[in-house]
């Protein structure tokens, strides 16, 4: 573990807390460190969890997948990202979710209960610890509720702008990268690929923006 301490330090659940207490708590919530290879999946759907996942290295997707493999992206995990935070929390709950390797990754799995029961080693570090995780819960939340105003506009290309507004704001920067490829993109905004390539070549005749694969440089007049 003391290899992925950079990651650790920088992860919001984490703030605030030193190498040692971080490995002392990695003790109490009975972390489990996993590698999986691209394309395996690390949850899956129909099932129910007691730990949450934190990406040590690679990236994950969170996905939703219907019977006939239509596909639903509703995030991505890099180094320091958590997910099935929910889940782990609530005793019994079945996953609606998958999230599966995007690349070959490294997985820490917390067991979420031991963090919101009272702690056996009665430790200092214990009440910091849920208040970073209620503030990452908090940001998922939003993260989630942006998602929910891109798909919610009516068109492909109100999504499509809805969605680079947003990455424009949260990036500071008319020029950005985005985190998903093409299909990926089509996917979280749960449109098809096709018409979003026909989309996005409209906006850049139009003189809205410019892109390269998934770098966007939006214009303004």
């Amino acid at each position: 573990m003391q290899n992925h301490l950079s990651v650790l330090r920088n992860c919001p659940f984490f703030t605030g807390l030193h190498e040692d207490e971080i490995l002392s708590i990695l003790h109490c919530v009975q972390a489990v460190e996993i590698a999986r290879q691209r394309g395996a999946y690390i949850f899956r759907a129909g099932d129910s969890t007691e730990v949450m996942g934190l990406v040590l290295s690679g990236t994950t997707l969170v996905i939703q997948e219907d019977l006939w493999g239509h596909r639903n992206i509703l995030s991505k995990c890099s180094a320091g990202d958590f997910f099935g935070e929910p889940y782990a929390a609530t005793p019994g709950a079945i996953l609606n979710i998958s999230v599966v390797a995007e690349e070959d990754c490294e997985i820490l799995l917390l067991n979420i209960k031991r963090l919101l029961t009272a702690c056996p080693t009665a430790c200092d570090h214990h009440q910091k610890l849920i208040r970073n995780l209620v503030s990452v819960l908090a940001n998922k939340i939003l993260l989630f509720n942006d998602k929910v105003t891109h798909i919610s506009k009516r068109t492909t290309r109100e999504k499509l702008l809805s969605y680079l507004s947003a990455e424009s704001l949260r990036q500071g920067s008319l020029s950005f990268d985005i985190p998903f490829d093409r299909q990926q993109l089509a996917d979280f905004l749960c449109v098809e690929r096709a018409a979003m390539s026909v989309e996005l070549s409209k906006l850049q005749k139009e003189g809205l923006l410019i892109t390269k694969r998934n770098h966007f440089e939006l214009l303004t007049h």
